[in-house]
């Protein structure tokens, strides 16, 4: 790696964002591109003769995502960035969700994520350096109706990222949660996997979301070509953040999210704090008993 090229290993390519990512070629980056289909490969190697190369990875193959990670260290060079890219969208009333679906839905979204992050580490620590980013959601910090799932899994990843961005911290190696909001991809066309309806109680609800998803597919907001500049804007900066949000939809929604979370840390503090050990106890000793009912917020002077 020069101060200016980087090897950058990206998984799933073949459409949405991981394509959009590939710009990384048009700087001077050379860029690895798993796709699931032999079909895709050579769409991908097309984009550039000798920077351009491909893997087939299924990112739910454990042993095949540290194998082609292994592969590409030795074939191609070491790997300098990966951005974790390749998930899919469930949509569905949590209720009507199946729980295999949920697991597949844990399987590629966490899982693979994971896997991959796992595969990659062992050889930036080895080297004292990296930067692993992943492509969670706003859904990842805020929850939405009718995509439980998909949120799950992406507030999964992002625990999981930011646990590892700190643990990996002293071995110069950075890590970067991506939340993008809505993105002119095919993520709400084609690729959303659809969970049929079984439940009447559930349409005043959940049909009109599920009719604007669909209405708004192809119209969304988010310029994905902007989406990479952004992310490449960050491989080059000397600290890169470990929240990266991409859209201004996003921004308003994980801002209202967070302020939700805010209003009930503040509504209830004192019933949390009221679960501590007093400094007159110790561990010890039985919790003293209070009279105040624990559903009750406690009422503060002068409010």
């Amino acid at each position: 790696m020069t101060d200016t090229t980087r090897t950058i290993l990206i998984t799933g390519v073949s459409s949405g964002l991981g394509r959009a990512f590939a710009a990384a070629l048009d700087v001077g980056h050379t860029v690895v591109g798993t796709v699931r289909k032999e079909a895709d490969a050579a769409a991908f190697t097309a984009l550039h003769a000798e920077r351009a190369h491909v893997r087939i990875l299924d990112v739910t193959d454990d042993a095949e995502a540290r194998a082609v990670v292994d592969e590409v260290e030795q074939s191609v060079g070491p790997i300098d960035v990966l951005i974790a890219n390749a998930g899919y969208g469930l949509e569905g009333t949590f209720e009507e969700t199946p729980l295999a679906d949920l697991r597949a839905q844990f399987d590629v979204n966490v899982f693979g994520a994971a896997a991959t992050v796992q595969a990659v580490l062992p050889h930036m620590r080895a080297r004292r350096r990296g930067h692993v980013l992943a492509v969670t959601s706003m859904g990842g910090l805020a929850g939405f109706p009718g995509v439980s799932a998909y949120c799950g899994s992406k507030y999964a990843l992002e625990g999981i990222l930011e646990a590892v961005g700190k643990e990996v911290a002293p071995f110069n190696i950075r890590v970067t949660a991506i939340e993008p909001g809505s993105f002119r991809t095919d993520w709400a066309g084609r690729s959303m996997v659809r969970t049929p309806r079984t439940i009447p109680d559930y349409d005043d609800l959940f049909e009109p979301i599920r009719a604007a998803r669909r209405q708004a597919s192809g119209r969304q907001l988010g310029d994905p070509a902007r989406a990479a500049a952004a992310v490449l804007h960050i491989l080059d900066t000397p600290n890169p953040p470990a929240h990266l949000v991409l859209g201004s939809d996003a921004l308003r929604l994980i801002r209202a999210g967070r302020d939700a979370v805010d209003h009930d840390l503040n509504t209830w503090e004192d019933l949390a704090r009221s679960t501590d050990f007093r400094l007159e106890e110790t561990a010890d000793d039985p919790p003293r008993s209070s009279t105040r009912r624990p559903s009750e917020p406690r009422v503060r002077e002068g409010s």
